[in-house]
């Protein structure tokens, strides 16, 4: 089973265990996770949350309660990704810097949504479907469009 070394309370529920790719991560009560997500390492995820299918939680993202992931939402962690360095060498875990991402209390991410790594999204805000968030989001604001602006 693709579910390793992870904190999980009793009641959180995994719908499809053989479909997701879980590992040293933290869920807490009541948080439920859809198929085909991925969770990595270093994620803190709250309780009463609600992970919906094909979403990608990179290593870096802490999570509050009763947040709501919609579908394919992603998360991005590192700002300049690359495969190699200058000299040509593969990149290991050494030539890049991991940003760290915080979603606070009762936010809302739209299905579609990518999320820009350095960031906070704060208490009760909403990002809407195929938003792409560059940018902190303030309380109770909600965003929409590529780049995510405020309605």
């Amino acid at each position: 089973m693709p579910i390793n070394n992870v904190e999980m309370h009793l009641t959180t529920r995994i719908f499809y265990p053989d479909l997701v790719n879980i590992y040293g991560c933290t869920l807490g009560s009541n948080t439920t996770v859809g198929p085909f997500v991925e969770i990595q390492s270093d994620v803190s995820i709250g309780e009463d949350c609600k992970i919906s299918s094909h979403a990608f939680i990179c290593s870096g993202v802490t999570i509050g309660n009763r947040v709501f992931i919609g579908h394919g939402v992603i998360f991005i962690n590192d700002r300049k990704p690359e495969s190699c360095n200058a000299d040509g060498t593969k990149k290991t875990d050494k030539d890049w810097t991991l940003e760290k991402t915080i979603i606070e209390d009762d936010v809302s991410i739209g299905s579609g949504a990518i999320i820009m790594c350095g960031i906070t999204l704060h208490k009760g805000c909403s990002v809407g479907a195929g938003a792409v968030v560059t940018r902190d989001v303030l309380s109770n604001q909600t965003v929409v469009g590529v780049p995510a602006r405020s309605l």
